[in-house]
């Protein structure tokens, strides 16, 4: 039995000159740049979309689902080609603004801006 353990401490013991080499190497690091990464996911991204068919609202509606995407979506190939279409997407566009708390509003006669839960958009009152 004293046999096998020491056969055991052999096999699993270094040589000495390894375990010298070990203590002799200068300690590696690697750097990790964490800052960056959560001010990326802080920060809040303006994105311009075009929407020349109603399938082009489905990327739209997941950059505000994720919420940190301010969208300003040009309407105007889609206003051109089918108005129907345009007030289905819109719609959809509103219904999802209202669900995750945003905000929706033309800018000018083609443009639509649409933000996530932290922005609203100012509106100015015709009041005279």
């Amino acid at each position: 039995m004293k046999d096998f353990f020491l056969q055991l401490k052999d096999k699993f013991a270094r040589p000495m000159d390894e375990e010298e080499n070990l203590e002799q190497q200068p300690e590696e690091y690697v750097e990790l740049d964490s800052e960056s990464q959560k001010e990326d996911r802080s920060k809040v991204l303006v994105r311009p979309f075009v929407m020349e068919e109603f399938e082009d609202i489905k990327e739209v509606l997941d950059v505000l689902r994720e919420g940190s995407t301010v969208a300003l979506i040009n309407i105007k190939p889609l206003k051109d080609k089918d108005l129907v279409e345009l007030k289905r997407a819109i719609s959809k566009l509103r219904k999802t603004c209202d669900a995750i708390d945003g905000d929706i509003a033309g800018f000018g006669e083609d443009y639509v801006v649409a933000v996530p839960y932290f922005g609203r958009i100012h509106r100015q009152s015709n009041v005279e």
